[in-house]
């Protein structure tokens, strides 16, 4: 059953192939055409990466014990599937057009009681981010291998820092996010309660915290250009991606 529900559906190939397209375009010798390249290049790998976000979430609830799953099509990398489509995918692409943050969008639901043990739950909210900075690490790798145009160059380097970025904010232990969910069942009861409450508003404080206070933005920044310096990514390519992604500021 789990090969036959694993199909990458058409909608989502069409993310790819915009996203191919972009990547095309932004090798050509024209600032306009460049410029369109990258945008569509870095919105269409964020939001195939969003998808891949939540197939890792899937696949790990599939292989722990949910195979509630594959019925709801979670394993097809449809974004239609998912629970809220707004808060999986345009607040997400807002967040990222508006502020340069790449707000992390819960999307499939999980039944945890079908799960085997607390190990499973972990690995499933784990899968989420750490799937995040495998993207980041292959995109690194591609820029690396390939050394392509400079204006593909940035739009990859911005997009694999968008990767890192969504990993660091995601492993943060904070209710309604990937990092919180991994220690929750290991928490006692009455803190767990206290999560579910925060777990509506907490992430969206945290991001306007982000976006708000300068010192943090910069921290946070800081954190995410260091590890992508770590894994092998150039900042200055991501950041010269960034400022080209946000031709409108």
């Amino acid at each position: 059953m789990i090969r036959q529900a694993v199909r990458p559906s058409p909608l989502f190939l069409l993310i790819l192939a915009i996203t191919v397209v972009g990547c095309f375009l932004s090798t050509v010798d024209n600032k306009v055409v460049m410029t369109i390249g990258i945008v569509l290049t870095v919105l269409g790998g964020w939001t195939a990466s969003l998808c891949l976000h939540e197939f890792g979430h899937a696949i790990f609830a599939y292989r722990g014990g949910d195979h509630s799953v594959v019925f709801k099509g979670y394993l097809t990398l449809d974004p239609r599937r998912y629970t809220d489509p707004v808060l999986s995918l345009l607040l997400p692409l807002l967040f990222l057009a508006i502020g340069g943050v790449p707000l992390p969008g819960g999307a499939v639901w999980v039944n945890r009681h079908a799960l085997r043990n607390k190990g499973a739950e972990s690995a499933v909210s784990l899968a989420g981010p750490l799937a995040n900075l495998g993207i980041g690490i292959l995109l690194v790798l591609a820029v690396a291998i390939t050394q392509p145009a400079v204006g593909l160059a940035a739009a990859l380097s911005y997009l694999a820092l968008l990767q890192v970025m969504a990993f660091v904010l995601n492993i943060l232990p904070v209710p309604g996010l990937d990092g919180y969910g991994a220690i929750e069942p290991y928490l006692p009861y009455r803190y767990q309660e206290m999560g579910a409450k925060a777990r509506q508003w907490a992430p969206l404080v945290l991001f306007a915290v982000l976006i708000g206070i300068p010192a943090i933005n910069t921290a946070f920044h800081s954190v995410s250009g260091g590890l992508l310096e770590l894994v092998g990514g150039n900042s200055d390519a991501a950041y010269t991606g960034q400022y080209l992604f946000m031709f409108w500021r």
